[in-house]
């Protein structure tokens, strides 16, 4: 019986010297594993089946449509053991384009103990994709295929899309390069850039690059750093962090500020939460910052002030986004320049799962028009 990385592995491998021409030939299954593995907007079906494959090609005796031991027969496996233990280490390591959490725990598939039959209404979207998905299952149950094939194929479809993404940066990056001898942006026209790169959909995640990109930038003049990012779906509680964004001084790694980003109006509940994560992890700081792209409520101001006293000397403090990157460039004027590298390089650097791929584009087009002058006003 293989390990399961090391079929992982074989799989990779198979698919890796095979990118030029399809491993499976039935062209209907080519086109549901394609379909599948590069859809769009539902990224989390094919986690769903690269689970299943692993667990059939480790333990051959399962039932590949069993995805739950709550089924309760003895070919019945756990599907989401597979895909938390093995499935996510394997598209870290290879920097896959697919979802960084389990399909298991999502609405189409979490509290199920049914065989997943193409009968099965899945209730997910697009329902294309799952009908799809259990097709594949059941042109492997059915022996129409076989599982170490098709993960191979997958895992190349994967691969294609992965290189199609990175070309199309490269691509973008290459163009910004002609824009070299050009007038370096304005703080003010950086503030615009980023702001206009915030109002796109799917952007939570920007705000954190852009305190961590200042940071950077400042280090040397601050005497600070930022620590390393969490993953952008990790819990505070799981990471022990205190915030998005943690600052210590050059010298040490004790943190003196953290920040946490909100996408919404902050509240004295987040406060008071943010207090309760304080006391449980019995660290002290200097500063805890709250960002948001929304207003501030001015009772939330004052509340955050008041807890200067009552925490013997912790700053709370709520910040508007755009203000903040605002008064840092011009308060660093001259490294202005350098804020927008380190931005643009974290942004690049996020996996798929944090930034989306139009989201990366879309900045280093708008950074372009910006630096040729042609922008849209």
């Amino acid at each position: 019986m293989s390990d399961p990385t090391e079929i992982l592995e074989r799989a990779y491998q198979h698919a890796h010297e095979n990118l030029e021409q399809p491993i499976i030939l039935e062209s209907e299954i080519c086109d549901h594993t394609n379909y599948v593995a590069r859809n769009l907007k539902n990224r989390a079906g094919v986690r769903l089946l690269m689970a299943c494959l692993l667990a059939k090609l480790h333990r051959p005796e399962i039932d590949i449509r069993k995805p739950y031991t709550e089924i309760g027969d003895p070919d019945s496996f756990s599907g989401r053991s597979y895909d938390e233990r093995y499935i996510t280490a394997f598209i870290n390591q290879y920097n896959l384009p697919c979802n960084s959490t389990t399909e298991f725990l999502t609405p189409a598939l979490r509290n199920r103990n049914v065989i997943l039959t193409p009968e099965i209404n899945l209730v997910g979207k697009p329902p294309q994709l799952y009908q799809a998905v259990l097709t594949l299952l059941d042109d492997v149950y059915q022996e129409r295929t076989t599982p170490e094939n098709l993960l191979a194929e997958i895992v190349r479809s994967l691969l294609i899309d992965r290189n199609e993404r990175q070309q199309r940066i490269d691509a973008l990056v290459s163009e910004l390069r002609t824009t070299d001898d050009a007038m370096p942006l304005s703080s003010e026209d950086i503030v615009n850039l980023i702001e206009k790169h915030l109002s796109l959909k799917g952007t939570s995640r920007l705000p954190v690059l852009a305190i961590a990109a200042a940071y950077q930038t400042a280090e040397q003049s601050l005497g600070e750093k930022v620590l390393t990012l969490q993953a952008h779906n990790a819990a505070d509680l799981q990471t022990g962090a205190l915030g998005d964004v943690e600052i210590t001084l050059l010298a040490d790694e004790e943190i003196v500020t953290s920040y946490e980003m909100k996408s919404k109006r902050v509240t004295q509940e987040d406060i008071d939460q943010a207090l309760q994560k304080l006391s449980t992890n019995g660290k002290r700081i200097d500063n805890y910052i709250f960002i948001t792209t929304e207003l501030i409520d001015r009772d939330v101001q004052d509340y955050a002030r008041s807890m200067y006293q009552e925490t013997g000397g912790i700053e709370f403090v709520v910040l508007d986004c755009i203000g903040f990157i605002r008064h840092f460039l011009h308060l660093f004027h001259r490294l202005r320049s350098q804020f927008l590298e380190a931005y643009q390089s974290l942004l690049i650097a996020e996996p798929q799962s944090a930034v989306s791929q139009p989201v990366k584009e879309a900045f280093l087009a708008m950074r372009q028009a910006a630096e040729t002058g042609i922008e849209d006003n």
